[in-house]
């Protein structure tokens, strides 16, 4: 770390962010000095001893309150990141006294969440109970760049045209996109489809950033047709109501599909085209160098999943 950054460093202080986030939150150096149980003099000294440090002025006083300024505004957004990670931190140590022995970070999108992971998981911590993982779901994109800033040991995504770039991957696991609708539709009746034949129908899809909606897009593009995809959804289950009533068809992935099934009246038709055959793959920015826990479970999702004991 360079020398302007170490001094940077130890010219911050914890309380004095701490107490900058709850003068913010509550617009008043008096009221966040009451809940914080301190003289509203000793808030405001450690407010300048703070602007001080990053020469440049947070906040704008005025008789109702204070204001932030731009700087203050990106500070605050800072602050609250480093006391959260201090609190996340604090939680795992304490979290040794009670036998866990170590944690893995697995970012993962929606795909991988829904049909894979919760067997692969629940089967790694049968054999290793005294690891915890944390699991988030992220939208593909998301979670490349996850493991690229190293907020996540592991990545399990899509990877989609743009490959890994600088980061390593391996297989993880394999699925087909088909087409969702509702029983009786006119669609219903066809063993396969190619995906420009559903662009006369309304589409309910995931986020626009999601991998399926990214790759419904490139494919009505190079059709030379309109994606009408009028309606966008957070989750699988939600999507399948929106079908199941009427609002349009849908991609999923096959076995996503299948687990949804009680969700509505619904059938599936597989997609002819080439892209709906899917990759899930399994991303590190080194798999060598990941700490033993994310290194044991790594090794532990790139075993097919025939020969996995539970």
């Amino acid at each position: 770390m360079p020398s302007n950054e170490r001094n940077f460093a130890r010219r911050i202080d914890l309380t004095s962010l701490q107490l900058f986030v709850a003068v913010c939150e509550l617009g008043s150096i008096a009221r966040a000095a009451q809940r914080e149980f301190i003289a509203a003099s000793a808030v405001s000294k450690r407010l300048s001893e703070l602007e001080a440090a990053v020469e440049t002025p947070l906040l704008q006083r005025h008789s109702r309150g204070v204001r932030l300024t731009p700087a203050g505004e990106s500070l605050l957004h800072h602050a609250r990141t480093v006391l959260f990670g201090l609190e996340r931190m604090q939680g795992e140590l304490a979290e040794y006294t009670e036998g866990v022995r170590g944690h893995v970070r697995v970012h993962a999108n929606i795909s991988a969440i829904v049909q894979f992971l919760p067997e692969d998981l629940g089967a790694f911590a049968q054999q290793h109970s005294q690891i915890k993982i944390d699991l988030q779901e992220h939208l593909s994109p998301d979670v490349l760049q996850a493991v690229q800033e190293g907020t996540t040991d592991l990545g399990i995504c899509n990877l989609g045209p743009q490959g890994s770039g600088t980061l390593q991957s391996r297989p993880y696991r394999s699925d087909r996109l088909v087409l969702v609708m509702p029983a009786g539709h006119a669609l219903s009746a066809r063993d396969a489809i190619n995906f420009e034949e559903t662009l006369d129908w309304d589409i309910v899809g995931l986020h626009a950033g999601s991998s399926i909606s990214l790759a419904m897009r490139v494919a009505a593009a190079q059709a030379g047709r309109t994606l009408r995809q009028r309606i966008q959804v957070t989750g699988l289950d939600a999507m399948c109501r929106m079908i199941d009533n009427g609002l349009g068809v849908g991609l999923l992935p096959d076995r996503a599909f299948a687990l949804m099934r009680g969700v509505g009246h619904l059938t599936a038709v597989p997609l002819r085209d080439a892209w709906a055959q899917r990759e899930l793959r399994l991303v590190a920015r080194d798999f060598a160098a990941l700490p033993p826990t994310a290194r044991l479970l790594a090794e532990h999702l790139a075993t097919p999943a025939p020969t996995r004991t539970a």
